[in-house]
């Protein structure tokens, strides 16, 4: 393949198809094309000193190993090997042009991919099949992804989504919609989860970083509405139906509350009045005991009777008709002091002697007093009724609390799960952002 210059017209070079030429049988070993070569046969490049330069083109299709452990942070390593098929390194010398790898000064800077370099390394290897060494050239290509579609398409709607689900737990259960809200943005994460899970590389090697914070945002999302239907449990109970604990009494409404810094409205006017009435007078002396029965016997009879000095006693055995129905009581008999202050009066024999005079006066006393304990019999029904329904109001309100510390609880699990997840996927990211 060796020629003179002057002896042909001054050709230093020449093209011939290398179906015409030896060329050596160089293949890439893990080649995933269906044609094994992807190159194309262009012509070789003869010089008049007998080198030949054949330079194909082809599009190469690999084999490679993708490990998603830090998707979408991840680098991948992909390897091109490439040597004879037949010839050993006796017969055919590969080597490196250049020892930095191969040659990206023409690369095309691509959207989803960061190029970091082709490094290339030359093999000597011997095979079962044959002692001779065989050659080959490898070269590794290193791309990085870029995560800048990742993290504003990916995981800055589902940090939004789990804020939102936070958010639920600021919104009262009086307003219907706490429920509603937590199941809507269960199933609008889980259509959101369904989208992203296209993108993702389908292997089962490894669990991808994003897939395991989207795991934990779901598992938070579904927390949240198993929390808000416990808080509405609690919300809606009453004395007629469930009776709170004392071990209930207090983790939710002394020991949590405490905890996180809550306090009921007028509960520190109420503490200052118990620890006042726990002090004993500096008068008298009197112990808290004492005070507690004292209170308790007045507040064991009603107002009206406390007035009049009656004894609730007396409402029971009070008799339901007069002793003396016959009797019939004057038009001023209501006012006995009208006759008291008529001494200087004497009636006639004949008017009405002074026994009739008395027994009327004690029957209209006695149907004053009887009517006075039937009002008091209907005021300590009502008094009786009013105390009943506080008594289940503050019930009522006691679930309520409960709800309320469950609600702040959960609002600050939540918030500080959602965050130390966030940060911790992004610090254990080899990178965070490549554009």
């Amino acid at each position: 393949m060796r020629w003179n210059v002057s002896d042909y017209g001054g050709v230093r070079d020449l093209r011939i198809p290398p179906s015409r030429l030896w060329k050596p049988d160089v293949l890439m070993y893990n080649s995933a094309d269906e044609g094994f070569d992807g190159t194309y046969p262009t012509n070789v490049v003869v010089k008049n000193n007998g080198t030949c330069m054949y330079v194909p083109p082809g599009i190469f299709k690999s084999t490679c190993k993708i490990d998603i452990t830090w998707f979408p942070f991840d680098d991948q390593r992909c390897e091109m090997k490439f040597g004879s098929w037949t010839y050993d390194g006796s017969q055919l010398d590969l080597q490196l042009q250049d020892e930095n790898g191969g040659d990206i000064s023409s690369f095309i800077t691509n959207g989803e991919w960061h190029l970091l370099g082709v490094p290339g390394k030359r093999n000597e290897i011997y095979y079962n099949c044959c002692p001779e060494p065989y050659v080959d050239i490898t070269f590794v290509v290193i791309i990085r992804r870029r995560t800048l579609y990742y993290f504003f398409n990916l995981i800055v709607p589902c940090v939004l989504i789990a804020s939102m689900a936070v958010l639920g737990f600021t919104l009262p259960p009086d307003s219907g919609e706490k429920l509603s809200l937590g199941v809507t943005i269960l199933l609008s994460l889980t259509v959101f989860l369904n989208m992203v899970a296209e993108t993702m590389p389908a292997t089962s090697d490894a669990v991808p970083l994003l897939g395991t914070y989207f795991n934990c945002i779901m598992f938070m999302v579904a927390s949240s509405v198993v929390s808000t239907i416990l808080i509405l449990n609690y919300h809606h109970r009453n004395a007629d139906s469930h009776e709170m604990g004392r071990w209930v009494k207090l983790i939710f409404l002394y020991w949590l509350p405490r905890i996180l810094g809550m306090s009921r409205p007028g509960q520190e006017e109420q503490d200052k009045e118990i620890q006042k009435s726990q002090k004993p007078s500096p008068v008298t002396g009197a112990s808290k005991s004492y005070g507690d029965l004292e209170l308790h016997q007045r507040s064991s009879k009603s107002l009206l009777a406390n007035v009049l000095d009656l004894d609730d006693n007396a409402l029971a055995h009070a008799p339901t008709t007069p002793h003396h129905q016959h009797a019939t009581p004057l038009p001023h008999a209501s006012y006995p002091h009208q006759i008291s202050h008529t001494p200087h009066h004497h009636p006639h024999p004949q008017d009405a002697p002074a026994p009739q005079v008395e027994t009327i006066l004690q029957n209209a006393c006695f149907c004053a007093r009887y009517e006075l304990v039937l009002i008091l019999k209907e005021i300590k029904m009502i008094t009786n009724q009013l105390k009943n329904e506080d008594e289940n109001t503050k019930i009522s309100n006691d679930w309520k609390f409960a709800a309320m510390v469950i609600d702040r609880m959960c609002l600050i699990i939540f918030t500080l799960f959602t965050i130390i997840a966030t940060i911790t996927v992004l610090l254990s990211a080899p990178h965070i952002i490549v554009t």
